[in-house]
């Protein structure tokens, strides 16, 4: 992601007054399903910002209104990092501690590779929940499911209206 200093579509985006979601990744991975969220909610007025890594991120959050945050575990702190089996890089660790710190705290969907043991996964879930996560998906992810719970924020975090540019909420 190239910020120029005269012209930055970042900050256009925010005042647009629609609802935005930061959607993370790893950039080695494969065409997933998350990579077709996107087209599918802009159509809803839901406006994706597409990072690989967690300096992108960083950047975005401080930059845009973040309503809704989409946080791949397996998410490197800088580009060409890559993560080591199941351990999560600093990448995400950043990004949810930097989500955590606005106020308001967007809702954070968190998704994460699957597990070796049950035991890890109950580790890993436990502290996804307690960094915040409203929803914890494993991978791979089915495009319903996580439309399922894009719904799901929406209708407990937003009662299905979208932000206004000034953090404030304005009724269908």
């Amino acid at each position: 992601m190239m910020m120029q200093t005269n012209h930055n579509p970042l900050t256009e985006r925010a005042g647009s007054g629609r609802l935005t979601l930061l959607l993370t990744h790893n950039d080695w991975r494969d065409e997933t399903p998350l990579h077709r969220l996107p087209h599918l909610l802009e159509p809803l007025g839901i406006e994706c910002i597409d990072v690989g890594n967690g300096e992108e991120a960083a950047d975005v959050i401080q930059q845009v209104p973040v309503h809704i945050a989409v946080v791949d575990l397996t998410t490197p702190l800088r580009p060409g990092q890559q993560s080591v089996g199941s351990v999560a890089p600093a990448g995400a660790a950043r990004i949810l501690q930097l989500l955590r710190r606005l106020e308001p705290s967007p809702p954070t969907v968190v998704v994460r590779p699957s597990q070796p043991t049950r035991r890890q996964s109950a580790r890993e879930l436990s502290q996804s929940l307690r960094d915040g996560a409203f929803a914890v998906l494993d991978r791979p992810i089915q495009l319903e499911t996580m439309l399922e719970v894009m719904r799901r924020v929406l209708s407990r975090h937003y009662e299905n209206s979208w932000p206004t540019r000034g953090g404030h909420w304005m009724d269908d």
